[in-house]
């Protein structure tokens, strides 16, 4: 990486080394957007218009900060005008109680409501420090990201640029245009307001386990298998069952093996393949759709603790099959 000197020295009339500059930061102002929006998607174009931005006016950076506060002073300014309207992205659990596996599903709310699902390899650094990759996970887990969506952006900015990327208040101060007084206060209420979301102290297991591993493994065997008992044995007596753009969500082991051979049986005979999202294992899943053709139906989250799942989170998009790079379809 030049220094800031050398950069704001550096002729405009480069641009393919600025674009390849730019292009360094892409991944974690992906991670950045994608927990202040909420969305894969929007996370996506938020971090190209701030690239299209930063490329357009390269020219009047004369390195007084880092190119990298510089990037996410944008990126801040694009997320917060993304965010003029009152919808707040959430989770099936967040509108509320849970349904029995009887409840119809009711009528489909666009994407625009929810909690998004975004792949590990578009916000995550492919190596890195353990500890520091096991503390990106957790700040990008639905939970958490659907905690944040319950605070002001403004608020949401200052607790990610602070307590996630470790920001000093003087920086987020001059990010935000405003004193290191009002980010301490903001700071408080935000805490004050995630505390009362009352977000579990959970202990995932480590993806690199590899009692984790057969308890996938086990998990895509009984479900390809399409045997019912075999799958539920795996859950947690208090699992959750999601299945965005449905508000409906299911609790508990009863209920969920009741889903699959009631109103979930048109899944037997599906197939699924491995991925990763917000720090969990994922699936992209794919219904039969003519003997030996398969296609894309949803892009799952597993959720483990202790050696069980937690948690199941189904998300009926198919355009996620593509934002994951999972193949349009599967032949035998």
């Amino acid at each position: 990486m030049l220094d800031n000197a050398e950069v704001a020295c550096r002729p405009v009339s480069g641009t393919p080394v600025i674009e390849e500059e730019l292009e360094l930061h892409r991944r974690e102002l992906t991670a950045y957007c994608y927990r202040m929006l909420g969305s894969g998607f929007e996370a996506e174009d938020a971090v190209q218009e701030t690239l299209v931005r930063a490329w357009k006016n390269f020219d009047s950076f004369e390195g007084r900060s880092a190119l990298r506060s510089w990037l996410y002073r944008i990126a801040t300014n694009v997320c917060l005008d993304m965010h003029r309207g009152p919808q707040r992205r959430a989770r099936p659990m967040d509108l509320g109680p849970s349904s029995s596996a009887e409840t119809p599903l009711g009528p489909m709310v666009g994407e625009h409501a929810w909690v998004t699902p975004i792949a590990d390899a578009r916000v995550l650094p492919a190596d890195g420090d353990p500890a520091e990759l096991a503390a990106a996970r957790e700040s990008i887990r639905l939970a958490f990201v659907a905690a944040l969506q319950h605070l002001p952006p403004k608020q949401r900015a200052v607790l990610i640029l602070r307590e996630v990327l470790r920001w000093q208040a003087s920086e987020v101060a001059e990010l935000l245009d405003t004193s290191v007084a009002s980010v301490n206060s903001a700071l408080q209420r935000a805490r004050a307001t995630l505390a009362e979301r009352d977000l579990e102290a959970s202990a995932p297991d480590s993806p690199d386990d590899p009692e984790h591993q057969a308890l996938l493994a086990r998990y895509v065997e009984a479900f390809e298998r399409y045997d019912i008992s075999a799958l539920v044995s795996l859950l947690s007596e208090d699992a959750k069952f999601t299945m965005p753009p449905f508000e409906l969500w299911l609790e508990g082991i009863e209920d969920i093996g009741k889903w699959y051979v009631g109103q979930g049986r048109g899944c037997q005979g599906a197939r699924l393949v491995a991925t990763r999202a917000n720090g969990v294992p994922a699936f992209g899943l794919y219904k039969v759709a003519e003997p030996g053709v398969w296609l894309p139906f949803n892009v799952h989250l597993v959720d483990t603790e202790d050696g069980r799942i937690v948690g199941l989170h189904h998300f009926l998009f198919p355009e996620l099959f593509a934002a994951f790079d999972l193949p349009p379809r599967l032949e035998a």
